[in-house]
């Protein structure tokens, strides 16, 4: 463990627990006195499987000085919208003319850092800052609700009880190394940390000390967040001499059977079905085959992809993200 004061032993006790004031929502008292009642219990079955796994007591029982359940968070999980916006609208809304000029700034200010990154993982630049516009708005949204607790509410109270207690374990791992304070812990309602947006267990494999100061910290540290963004994707299987893809124009009598993910064809007979680079766009790169995705179905916009794409799924299910990504990095030059 490196810096910070030493750890002491804390009791985990309810009184201790209860400490911090429960975010207001709109569960009636009862409930959620109720659910605080078995979720001390809760907490002292995580202590225990804790430290069978190696953590030390003293890491865990300060962490736990900082976790209470958090009502509004149990709301978020359970309230999750249905995607209502278009792929369309999902880039106008994500892709603003304000974040494309954010991007281009933060690849200027950062281009010999960046450049050192990509020298180690051979990630181009323009991606690595599209995946940290996309994910934390360029370190300006990171969440403020403290790790710990919210993945014990989730652990505890979720949809998805043994996937978040796995990495409230993870959690706990991360802070006997060191590399955080419990109150510093901070990240989304989901338990996705600082500025890369990694869960607890992503941390933990992929996160990287790049500025050699002794500890990862992606909440602060520059060369730590860009470093570990490229070290991530590269370990998914980055292509670095690749694009990701690019809107493409079908003909409208195109069989849609052509499309998706595990179609895989040669640029050159995608081009004989009618496939066209939109004017808007480059002509087709030089990688061998592609893919084509259709977000929205037939009669909407049209993608021509490569294997960067699927990694940058691996990273994020989500093909309006991965797409994303692709345009903010298309967007970003020196200039």
């Amino acid at each position: 463990m490196s810096g910070g004061s030493p750890m002491m032993p804390l009791r985990l006790s309810r009184r201790a627990l209860l400490a911090a004031p429960l975010l207001a929502v709109s569960l009636g008292d009862e409930a959620v006195a109720a659910a605080e009642g078995d979720f001390y219990d809760f907490l002292a079955g995580v202590r225990r499987d804790a430290i069978a796994r190696g953590i030390r007591p003293a890491t865990v029982d300060i962490a736990l000085r900082y976790v209470q359940y958090l009502p509004h968070v149990v709301e978020l999980d359970h309230r999750q919208p249905e995607r209502t916006m278009s792929f369309a609208e999902f880039i106008d809304k994500f892709l603003t003319p304000e974040r494309r000029d954010q991007g281009r700034r933060a690849l200027r200010e950062n281009w010999p850092l960046l450049e050192r990154v990509q020298r180690a993982y051979n990630v181009q630049p323009r991606f690595i800052v599209a995946l940290w516009g996309m994910e934390s708005a360029f370190g300006r949204i990171t969440g403020n609700y403290v790790v710990p607790a919210a993945l014990a509410t989730l652990a505890y109270d979720g949809r998805r009880g043994p996937l978040f207690r796995s990495e409230l374990i993870a959690a706990l791992r991360i802070l006997d190394d060191g590399d955080v304070r419990p109150d510093a812990m901070l990240g989304s309602w989901a338990g996705a940390m600082g500025q890369c947006q990694f869960m607890p267990s992503t941390y933990l494999n992929y996160a990287v000390d790049f500025d050699g100061k002794g500890r990862r910290d992606i909440w602060n540290d520059r060369a730590d967040v860009l470093g570990s963004i490229a070290n991530y994707i590269a370990r998914l299987g980055w292509r670095g001499n690749e694009g990701w893809g690019q809107t493409a124009w079908v003909p409208q009598d195109f069989d849609t059977r052509y499309s998706g993910l595990d179609i895989r064809r040669p640029i050159d007979e995608w081009i004989r079905l009618g496939v066209r680079p939109t004017e808007a766009t480059a002509p087709f790169g030089r990688e061998t085959e592609a893919s084509l995705v259709l977000p929205d179905g037939a009669g909407g916009r049209a993608l021509l992809v490569y294997d960067n794409f699927r990694t940058i799924l691996r990273w994020n299910r989500s093909t309006y993200f991965a797409a994303a990504v692709g345009y903010l990095a298309d967007s970003l030059d020196r200039g």
